[in-house]
């Protein structure tokens, strides 16, 4: 019998072996940005613990970290990347990738049609 935690793992698994969503085209930076649209727990658990300290920009500019991908499904920026970004990029530029990494449902989906 297969265990619940075998489950969750493949179906999780799964996911992440999936196709990347994007691009975002990002004409500001010359670059394609893709992403998943999920996050392991532990990579959630920073982003929530920044915003319950108040620090919603940090969190939004972590959050870039962890989901940019290039089309191979590379990370684009590492964590040792976040002072840079925080510092020395455009923050309107950020805001525009991570709302477009957002998924927002279909107005018939959310009425049930």
């Amino acid at each position: 019998m297969t265990k619940a935690i075998d489950r969750a793992t493949a179906h999780f698994k799964e996911i992440m072996s999936s196709d990347l969503k994007g691009p975002i085209t990002v004409p500001e930076w010359d670059l394609d940005v893709y992403w998943h649209p999920t996050s392991t727990l532990t990579e959630e658990s920073v982003v929530i613990e920044l915003q319950q300290q108040g620090k919603s920009t940090e969190a939004i500019v972590v959050t870039l970290i962890n989901k940019a991908k290039d089309k191979d499904g590379n990370k684009l920026f590492e964590l040792t990347d976040k002072t840079r970004l925080m510092r020395s990029a455009d923050p309107a530029v950020i805001l525009k990738i991570i709302g477009a990494m957002k998924v927002t449902p279909d107005e018939d989906e959310v009425l049930g049609n």
